[in-house]
């Protein structure tokens, strides 16, 4: 398991990362991200759905909510990223699965 100060190291890395992915796509489909308060929102207003994205430092993972779900990554070092373990899927990969089945068109991050 990672320390405290590594995994915020990573996380802000990553959350970071996300929301920099994030803002191209904004301008193609219609949905905002909004990071504030150590959490990244994502809101659609048609369908109407809100997922979030944020740390959870005393487990060392980063949670999302989407889709009615709860997905827990942790930090796989080969990967250099936050994975879920039971897809395998990155935090990139499995934001970007969960924007796209909430559009209904294929979104790439």
């Amino acid at each position: 398991m990672l320390d405290e100060q590594s995994f915020r190291d990573r996380c802000d890395s990553a959350m970071t990362d996300l929301e920099r992915s994030l803002s191209p796509a904004m301008e193609r489909y219609d949905f905002e991200a909004d990071f504030s308060g150590g959490a990244l929102k994502i809101e659609f207003e048609d369908p109407p759905a809100k997922f979030v994205v944020s740390p959870n430092s005393p487990v060392r993972q980063i949670w999302i909510s989407a889709h009615l779900q709860s997905f827990k990554l942790d930090w796989n070092e080969p990967a250099s990223a936050f994975v879920h373990t039971e897809s395998g899927r990155t935090l990139k990969a499995l934001v970007a699965d969960a924007i796209s089945r909430q559009l209904g068109e294929e979104v790439t991050l």
